[in-house]
């Protein structure tokens, strides 16, 4: 059973700065493409960023030059650097990766639970 738990959300003012961390356990293979999401209510959840396990990323427009998505694959973490924080940010953030089980052919996507931002005064 693969579980991915996120750390790091919580409340922060406006220009503040949070870092989110997501690790992956149990029985893999391997981890390909690392990422996060995040939703608001009413809203569809959206791509903030995603990291392949060669380090190439991807960006949201919204998020670009505030956030850094990096990883870990020794821990088989992923973190997110969330700095220049603004009310627009708020949202539940989801981690995601591309997994590939041990005697499968293909990845499967798997969430984590999902952790709370909020950017407030």
């Amino acid at each position: 059973q693969v579980q991915l738990v996120e750390s790091g959300g919580g409340l922060v003012q406006p220009g503040g700065s949070l870092r989110l961390s997501c690790a992956a356990s149990g029985s893999m293979f391997s981890i390909n493409v690392m990422g996060w999401y995040r939703q608001t209510p009413g809203k569809e959840r959206e791509l903030v960023a995603r990291i392949t396990s060669g380090g190439s990323t991807f960006y949201a427009d919204s998020v670009k030059g505030r956030f850094t998505i990096s990883r870990d694959n020794a821990k088989n973490t992923v973190y997110l650097q969330m700095n220049s924080l603004s009310p627009e940010d708020t949202a539940v953030y989801y981690c995601n990766a591309d997994i590939l089980l041990r005697g499968s052919l293909f990845d499967s996507a798997y969430w984590g639970q999902g952790t709370q931002v909020t950017v407030s005064y």
